[in-house]
């Protein structure tokens, strides 16, 4: 199978639900655009770059990375809250997406389907949902790899951070080189060699030899264990912690942000990492009232896509449903958040 059976390509038809008009105004669904040629996806994307397309917007709806992490569901819903928030938003002199593909979704519905009457919480289907993440890297890693091979940039909104793995071997393997990732994340989702899962994604890319240096900004220091932490610095890799940042204060987030930076090796392609369970309040799958806010994630998101060796952005493990006042909401701060986001790398890029 190569990775044009893995995507579902999107026209305008498949956004028409989410986008509104407003006279006197462009909005950025008008601006953007689609893949519209009937070559195999990796000639239509080296087409599309030829023509101007620097970004690619790809969803990865799926939860079995957390669920086989043995959290909890719903990291399926982001990218449709991206999409209604985002698509909507007005063109001006600050930002137009004229250079952004909106490509589609890795296809995940048989994926998913497989696993909805499974219980993580029985040893079986544990190993089953494991198994299922497995299946879902030679996709993610597939689809990805073509548009790295395009020379384009993704970003992959959706899913669990699971799909770190996937993103990480398809650079890795496109660039013929070592990759680097930087984290905004309370968790190092550095855990064993036990199976796939939304908690080693970082792990198993250094395992396989895709990973050369790797930092997590924000990591919590009651949310990861001490054998996280011995491996991450076995590895030869750092963090700074949450309490570091904003209980101590013994550092900002600036300057953790630029432990990395400064230390990563130019030569080497970069990659941005953000669990948005690390801000307040957002609802995600492992809800935190102990966190960062929207604007220290967005100025960390603009912060590390300056470096002129970035690669891509993943913003992973939104679920709207968890909201606290219900799906709704969950939909529209859901929605502000990832827009946010991904309008703090296109203008970081773009810049």
């Amino acid at each position: 199978m190569t990775a044009h059976n893995w995507i579902k390509i999107y026209n305008e038809s498949n956004i028409s639900e989410y986008t509104a008009t407003r006279e006197n105004e462009t909005r950025f669904w008008q601006s953007l655009s689609f893949l519209k040629s009937q070559s195999p996806l990796p000639e239509a994307l080296k087409d599309a770059a030829e023509f101007g397309i620097k970004y690619v917007l790809v969803a990865v709806n799926e939860d079995i990375g957390p669920r086989g992490n043995c959290g909890n569901g719903g990291a399926t819903d982001g990218w449709h809250a991206f999409l209604k928030r985002f698509l909507n938003l007005p063109c001006n002199q600050f930002l137009t997406p004229s250079n952004v593909l909106l490509l589609g979704e890795v296809i995940t519905d048989d994926l998913q389907q497989q696993s909805e009457t499974l219980d993580n919480s029985l040893d079986a289907d544990l190993t089953r949902l494991r198994t299922l993440c497995e299946e879902l890297d030679v996709r993610v890693s597939a689809v990805l790899k073509a548009i790295f091979d395009a020379g384009l940039e993704p970003i992959v909104i959706g899913g669990g951070h699971n799909n770190s793995f996937g993103l990480l071997q398809a650079l890795s393997n496109s660039q013929q080189k070592q990759c680097q990732a930087i984290n905004f994340d309370p968790h190092a989702d550095f855990r064993a060699i036990e199976g796939r899962h939304s908690g080693n994604g970082f792990s198993y890319a250094h395992h396989a030899g895709y990973l050369a240096d790797y930092h997590v900004v924000g990591m919590h220091e009651q949310k990861n264990n001490d054998t996280i932490i011995a491996s991450l610095q076995s590895a030869g890799f750092t963090y700074t912690t949450y309490q570091d940042i904003l209980v101590s204060r013994s550092t900002s987030l600036t300057d953790a942000i630029k432990v990395a930076t400064t230390r990563f090796d130019p030569n080497l392609p970069l990659g941005i990492e953000v669990d948005v369970d690390a801000i307040s309040g957002m609802p995600v799958s492992a809800y935190t009232n102990c966190g960062f806010s929207v604007n220290d994630a967005e100025h960390f998101v603009y912060l590390s896509a300056k470096q002129a060796n970035t690669h891509y952005l993943h913003l992973c493990e939104a679920a709207p449903k968890t909201h606290p006042q219900g799906a709704a909401q969950g939909y529209i701060e859901a929605g502000q958040v990832l827009s946010g986001l991904v309008c703090s790398y296109l203008k970081a890029r773009q810049n």
